[in-house]
């Protein structure tokens, strides 16, 4: 897997605004990149406009990316394929490229989230269907950002470091720096939690609240999420990073991030399903929290602030309310 050879062919499924900035750092790496995509329209246009409207607008996409709807032709001799697909359809997606692949093809996916009801992070999801182990790439990225080549460092986790040493100098450029880390686990929850607090914090930006809260709910957002990941098998230090601290920070100051401004609006007064009907792209905080509730209920892990998105997304409760539930729970010491 060589970007110098000019001659790996990755297939990258998912044409949202991530796969879309993914295939054009592949391709400005020197591999033969396809994209597939479910919208046989945004396909065409995308292929005729050499901009991808929908998804990542304002973005000269480079020459020679082969964008499809055709699944087979998607996948036809890739080395790799990178999993760009959003968490609520990503077993229905992978499940279709089932029995396409070829034998040698490589995973790597660059989802964050949950499956709903199983709880399963992503690369299980996709090593479950598609029979092969997958690698995890997560860490502060906004889409935008990384297709306008502004500097940006994320992690690649693996068990077979060779593998995640690989995808390391496949992906890793002028501007895309990439880290190796060996805790998929960890790189995962990070990327899936960190989206949900990013709603909470944007919660305390509608009610109009400040700095001292923002900081608040970063911090003790951090402190769920590792206490979690600690006991799914996670290794700490991983939540102090990129994956970790590093995501979680981007996602819950940023203007450009949807969880974050999802959550803003609900603060203000909208409801979230008024919100989500109106949305074209993931916003994996609102999907996800249930999961991530129920997760660290099985586990016996508290998440209070998880707990309260999930009551102000799924059951209703005033924003208000739950910033009066977090505030008079009982005092105890830091962890």
């Amino acid at each position: 897997m060589s970007a110098d050879s000019g001659a790996e062919r990755v297939a990258v499924i998912g044409d949202g605004g991530w796969g879309t900035a993914l295939a054009a750092l592949l391709a400005e790496r020197g591999c033969r990149v396809s994209v597939w995509g479910c919208f046989p329209d945004n396909i065409a246009r995308i292929r005729a406009e050499g901009e991808n409207r929908l998804f990542l607008p304002g973005v000269k996409l480079p020459p020679g990316i082969e964008w499809t709807a055709d699944r087979e032709r998607a996948v036809a001799g890739a080395g790799l394929a990178v999993l760009a697909v959003p968490t609520k359809h990503f077993s229905e997606v992978c499940r279709s490229f089932a029995g396409l692949l070829p034998g040698d093809c490589r995973l790597v996916s660059v989802a964050k989230g949950l499956e709903r009801g199983t709880h399963r992070r992503m690369t299980e999801v996709a090593a479950d269907i598609l029979g092969r182990p997958a690698a995890a790439l997560s860490g502060p990225s906004h889409a935008e950002e990384v297709a306008r080549r502004i500097p940006t460092a994320v992690v690649v986790a693996a068990r077979d470091q060779a593998f995640a040493a690989r995808l390391q100098s496949l992906f890793s450029g002028d501007s895309f720096r990439v880290y190796t880390s060996d805790d998929t686990v960890g790189v995962e929850l990070g990327g899936a939690l960190k989206n949900v607090v990013a709603v909470a914090v944007g919660i305390s930006d509608g009610l109009g609240f400040g700095d001292n809260t923002r900081a608040a709910l970063i911090t003790r957002g951090l402190a769920e999420i590792t206490r979690l990941g600690c006991a799914l098998g996670a290794q700490r230090a991983t939540f102090a990073g990129l994956s970790g601290a590093g995501d979680l920070i981007v996602t819950c100051t940023s203007r450009l991030s949807r969880n974050r401004g999802v959550g803003e609006r609900i603060g203000r007064g909208e409801t979230p399903d008024a919100i989500m009907a109106d949305m074209k792209q993931a916003v994996e905080g609102v999907w996800n929290c249930l999961s991530a509730s129920e997760l660290a209920r099985s586990h016996g892990v508290a998440v209070p602030i998880t707990d309260e998105v999930c009551a102000v997304v799924h059951e209703g409760k005033r924003p208000r309310d739950a910033v009066a539930a977090l505030m008079s729970r009982d005092v105890r010491p830091e962890d």
